[in-house]
């Protein structure tokens, strides 16, 4: 350990790099993920003395940093913190970035730049990371003065964590690191020019409650910005009063518990049967914190057309961006949503439930009940999650990478608290998940973290169970292995007449390289073996990887096929 440091103002000059650190413990960053380098070195020298203050993880890959950042900020509702260096460093960063812009995850990523007199000369490990990172930042700024620091720090956290959240990058040269200067350290509480939270109107309200009140057939979607806006009491509140039956998006769900009598589960290409086809039934579609990403809508020239359109949302840019609405109620939800409850008649609709309900039962018979209680010889993906929901009670946080493994626990994990469903939702980020979900045990530790993984996806960034051996953080990691790319092998027999091409893997011994790590490994081919393993993983107080060897050509159905209509919704 380094010479404790205290946090009283210094007297004086100091450093550039410990203006840095100083700004992070003011802000509350007391955990960051990063990896160390020439250009971020003066920084990392004073983390060494503040190693009271800031617990940094070394991670294997800065890739990892920005991911296990998201895992943090996701399940904390913090701004996740992460680190690299200049050149490569930096790059490598990129699409953790691009993943939280999409997702609206507040990130700050503070890279190290080659001194300011050889910016533009292609300097050793220099490159432009505020050019490349512009399209996929809230903002990035870069530091060629020691006195920017403390200011520009503060902006970055403040831009991060308001209004619709999203990541920034503060990229600053070694100059300025190395440069003195007074440090004061004022938060940032307003920007001129950037207003984060767009005015609510009375008349807007009003319109939507009064449409809300006529309707006959209404359905919610709501999406990550209930979780994000904190919003989960006001959104129970107003589903509750509605009676409207509502259905989630993949980054919406556990924002009201999976049991809930009006959750009627998910929508999207893989989502439920009955929500996806009601869609174009419903006379009132009250889309809340989401965005219409075309997964959600397929063909938008047949989505919901016969019905008016209410949009609860925080973003102008998302209003009318691939759906035209009648209503826009701008805001954060939690404000929203409360102000218009007492305009709100208590009403309930039995006749429409029932038609979810109808519909729940055909995919119920076609789909689910083979999936989550097969009797075929062959490892179910949806068993493997069932067994996990009986051992966990609905409160483990589940985190998952991209593929199959995704939608099948996307559509059948069980979640009785709110923050428990981490993934890439926008991106679709292979490689998210192992990272993302160390990020989330250190952000929960008393949680369980369980990581569901494909074979594909575990590879991209394999190294990181280095990274969980060295902090123990105790996250379960189950690998269903299908030794294909799964998702990719689906839409290749749907769409592509079974021409698998690149699709079919050779893996290595995941178990072996698990156990290379130090960490407790097994491996599951039989159903009878099951429910033993996962309740030893579940029961274990050290990070633990389970190895479960499922069907190796099972689709993941229902399924809209790309750029089809919600209505083309497929069984089998």
């Amino acid at each position: 350990m380094g010479a404790k440091t205290t946090l009283q103002n210094p007297k004086g000059p100091i450093s550039g790099a410990e203006a840095v650190v100083r700004s992070l413990v003011a802000e509350g960053a007391d955990l960051i993920y990063g990896y160390p380098g020439g250009a971020i070195m003066p920084v990392y020298d004073e983390l060494y003395k503040f190693q009271d203050h800031i617990n940094h993880v070394l991670v294997r890959h800065e890739q990892g940093a920005a991911h296990a950042a998201q895992g943090f900020a996701r399940v904390s509702g913090q701004v996740g913190v992460c680190m690299a260096t200049s050149g490569p460093g930096a790059t490598n960063l990129v699409t953790g970035i691009a993943d939280a812009m999409i997702d609206s995850t507040p990130l700050v990523c503070i890279t190290g730049q080659v001194p300011s007199h050889l910016l533009g000369s292609d300097a050793f490990q220099e490159t432009d990371i505020i050019g490349i990172s512009t399209p996929v930042t809230k903002w990035s700024y870069q530091i060629t003065r020691v006195e920017e620091i403390p200011e520009i720090i503060a902006k970055a956290f403040y831009i991060a964590r308001s209004g619709r959240p999203g990541p920034v990058l503060v990229d600053i040269t070694k100059d300025a690191q190395f440069g003195t200067s007074d440090f004061s350290y004022t938060p940032c509480t307003k920007i001129r020019s950037y207003k984060p939270v767009p005015e609510t109107k009375e008349n807007d309200l009003a319109q939507a409650a009064k449409l809300i009140n006529a309707a006959k057939n209404p359905l919610i979607v709501w999406g990550q910005g209930v979780i994000l806006g904190e919003a989960e009491e006001e959104f129970r509140a107003f589903v509750e009063k509605s009676g409207v039956p509502a259905a989630w998006t993949i980054l919406g769900v556990s924002a009201i518990e999976t049991s809930h009598p009006l959750n009627v589960g998910m929508v999207g290409m893989h989502g439920n049967y009955a929500p996806n086809l009601l869609t174009n039934e419903c006379d009132l579609l009250l889309a809340i914190g989401m965005r219409f990403d075309d997964r959600v809508t397929g063909d938008l020239s047949t989505y919901a057309k016969q019905a008016k359109i209410i949009h609860f949302e925080i973003d102008p840019a998302e209003v009318n961006k691939n759906v035209e609405v009648d209503v826009a109620v701008m805001g954060n939800v939690k404000h929203t949503l409360k102000a218009i409850l007492p305009h709100l008649q208590i009403k309930t609709y039995p006749n429409w439930l029932k038609r979810f309900k109808e519909l729940d039962s055909i995919e119920f018979d076609k789909v689910i009940d083979d999936e989550i209680n097969p009797t075929k010889p062959g490892l179910t993906m949806g068993e493997v999650i069932k067994t996990i929901n009986a051992n966990s009670g609905g409160e483990a946080v589940i985190v998952t990478d991209v593929g199959q493994h995704q939608m099948i626990a996307c559509r059948y994990a069980e979640f009785s608290q709110s923050k428990s469903n981490i993934t890439s939702g926008g991106l679709g980020t292979m490689g998210f998940a192992l990272p993302a979900a160390l990020g989330a045990k250190m952000g929960a530790p008393e949680r369980e973290v369980v990581a569901v993984i494909g074979g594909g996806g575990f590879q991209m960034n394999i190294q990181e169970l280095g990274t969980i051996f060295q902090t123990q953080a105790a996250v379960k990691i189950v690998i269903l292995n299908n030794d294909f790319l799964g998702m990719v092998r689906q839409w290749q027999q749907l769409f592509f007449d079974k021409r698998y091409a690149s699709t079919e893997m050779v893996n290595p011994d995941f178990v072996k390289i698990a156990e290379g790590y130090f960490i407790d490994a097994k491996r599951v081919t039989e159903r009878k073996e099951m429910t033993a393993a996962v309740v030893e993983m579940m029961k274990s107080d050290r990070p633990y990887l389970l190895e479960v060897c499922v069907e190796k050509e099972n689709n993941v159905f229902p399924m809209i096929p790309s750029g089809a209509s919600v209505s083309d919704i497929r069984l089998e």
